[in-house]
């Protein structure tokens, strides 16, 4: 066989790991991999997109787009120095979000290393306490053994982001290519087995509940046990609430998904963790923005926790019984002691609430009669025009939170957004990530006047590739949910969160991306079915009410049944 340069290698491993998309951006470090993959993307040796990106973040961002609606990793390909490190946001987003990605990127000759070369950077001990594995390619031998573990680490078990330094004498180095196939790891343990005792001493709790939970998290969707969840829940007939992350891992639909948990999550479920006698935790951790204050959260509940990690075991929470493995694992067997159960009265005890959310949050918010167009109302209608079928992509802040609240979910892996981290400005770039993962699906992409400008540049990703995305922006002139916290915590001092907006029309014009206005309520169906109708991308900016709030919500350091419906600034 030819000897191959480690570049090249690099493009075979990839293609191995059945790899079709790489978001990336070229620069010196990187020049002699980038030279490798040109003969990749043409040809009769193509087999790889490669999407080039306006900036590196956008570059991480696109990945996870990717990954979340796939399931697949997302990959990306950047240079040393600057070019990395500005992926590195994105690297810890996906560490906090357990999303599978593998960024590569170049780096300065060996025998150069440790001397401040131009764009040197310790990115191995810079990116460790983000990643899974950070690892350094130092010989063009090593490439295939290198790509095979990064993937196998970014995919299995708890998934997460792997970063590989590939240094550039690596990259020109000559070798005889060898196939690699890593599934093994020693001391590395991604799918524990569940033991049998735990399973046994669940189902016993769970049997004996008189108000039984469930707390439903992404751990569901990135288990592919959406179908073991609708079993169980059905068979106990266990009312569940689902976290953020975990909206679509419940259909809205389904009679026993009661809404979302969290500090903007439904009335009725934040009440009501606080009288369940047993709360079953299902892939999810806990959360800050879940738990509210953790002194007086479910002090009642016994605590069933399930998850594929150990280090989230009684890390906010002190549970009764843990169960670890893989939810659909885990769930089957439990699944299988459980009592066929009928709980019609506690479940019937949520439709209250439910109604009073309704009369004094949902309806106002979603089907107003008068007054400037309102962010649930415009989300609403988005999700009613798609038939809930369409993939939700948010930026951070006040859209982040309607648009999740108001959506429906019908489909799996239907809502992509920034849980943990909360990063603005990653909404249009996992938009873009999220066109390749899912090709056939329609994104939606919901964001505000601050964060599409941390990342407006993309508009040159999207014109390049004609990128089908769905733009929604949600433009109050504010970082409206710093805002809302200003007024409500710090006595109305709006510190530096108004802002002056530029024409976006016509940027979007510039970029020749479809743009329409609205500003009237007459005109916001038609003006969503011609963002639907129309072929390509399309850029839809809503006029908001400046000063409209996020309801209800758990104040910081409130318990979740402190919840407020209707917040009077």
């Amino acid at each position: 066989m030819e000897k191959i340069t480690g570049g090249e290698a690099l493009m075979l491993s990839l293609k191995a790991e059945g790899v079709k998309t790489i978001f990336g951006y070229p620069g010196g470090a990187i020049m002699p991999t980038y030279d490798s993959l040109y003969d990749y993307t043409r040809g009769e040796k193509k087999a790889f997109d490669h999407i080039l990106v306006r900036h590196e973040q956008a570059a991480a961002h696109a990945a996870e787009g990717y990954a979340r609606v796939s399931g697949n990793v997302g990959v990306t390909l950047v240079t040393s120095g600057p070019g990395v490190t500005n992926t590195l946001t994105g690297v810890a987003d996906a560490m906090m979000d357990s999303t599978p990605i593998v960024v590569i990127a170049g780096q300065v000759t060996t025998s150069v290393l440790g001397s401040d070369a131009f764009q040197e950077v310790d990115l191995v001990d810079v990116a460790q306490p983000i990643t899974k594995w950070a690892y350094q390619i130092r010989s063009a031998k090593d490439v295939a053994w290198a790509v095979s573990r990064a993937f196998f680490i970014a995919r299995s078990g708890r998934p997460g982001p792997v970063v590989l330094d590939f240094t550039k004498n690596a990259q020109t180095e000559l070798i005889d290519y060898v196939p690699a196939n890593v599934d093994f790891i020693r001391s590395y343990v991604p799918y524990p087995t569940p033991r049998e005792e735990d399973i046994k001493a669940a189902a016993e709790i769970i049997n004996n509940a008189k108000k039984p939970m469930a707390l439903v998290g992404q751990g569901v969707e990135l288990g592919n046990a959406q179908e073991e969840l609708r079993t169980f829940l059905e068979k106990a007939d266990i009312p569940a609430g689902r976290t953020l992350m975990g909206l679509s891992a419940l259909p809205s639909n389904h009679k026993l998904n009661m809404g979302m948990l969290g500090m903007h999550g439904s009335f009725s479920v934040n009440l009501k963790e606080q009288e369940a006698d047993v709360l079953i935790a299902i892939g999810m951790r806990f959360s800050d923005r879940v738990t509210g204050n953790l002194e007086r959260y479910a002090k009642q509940a016994k605590i069933i926790h399930l998850d594929i990690d150990p280090s989230e075991i009684d890390k906010c929470v002190k549970t009764t019984v843990s169960v670890i493995g893989d939810c659909k694992q885990s769930l089957p067997a439990l699944t299988a002691l459980v009592n066929k159960a009928d709980h019609s009265d506690w479940k019937e005890s949520f439709q209250p609430l439910r109604q009073k959310e309704i009369e004094k949050v949902i309806t106002p918010a979603t089907k107003p009669t008068e007054g400037p167009l309102l962010m649930g109302e415009v989300a609403h209608a988005v999700a009613k025009a798609t038939n809930s079928e369409s993939v939700l992509v948010t930026d951070v802040g006040q859209n982040q939170l309607m648009s999740a609240r108001y959506f429906k979910y019908h489909k799996n892996r239907s809502i992509i957004t920034s849980g943990g981290m909360g990063t603005m400005g990653y909404g249009l770039p996992a938009a873009m990530g999220a066109t390749y993962g899912a090709p056939d699906r329609t994104i939606c992409c919901f964001m505000g006047d601050g964060g599409l400008q941390m990342m407006i540049q993309e508009f040159g990703t999207i014109m390049e590739h004609h990128i089908p995305v769905k733009m929604i922006l949600l433009n109050n002139n504010y970082l409206g949910n710093v805002r809302q916290w200003q007024d409500m915590f710090f006595n109305h001092k709006q510190s530096f969160t108004p802002m002056t907006n530029p024409d976006f029309g016509k940027i979007a014009e510039a970029y020749g991306i479809a743009f329409r206005r609205c500003a009237e309520r007459a005109d916001l169906q038609d003006a969503i079915k011609e963002m639907l109708d129309t072929d390509g991308p399309f850029l839809l900016e809503t006029i908001i009410k400046p000063d409209a709030n996020v309801e209800p919500m758990t104040a910081p350091g409130k318990a979740v049944d402190e919840m407020i419906l209707n917040i009077d600034c």
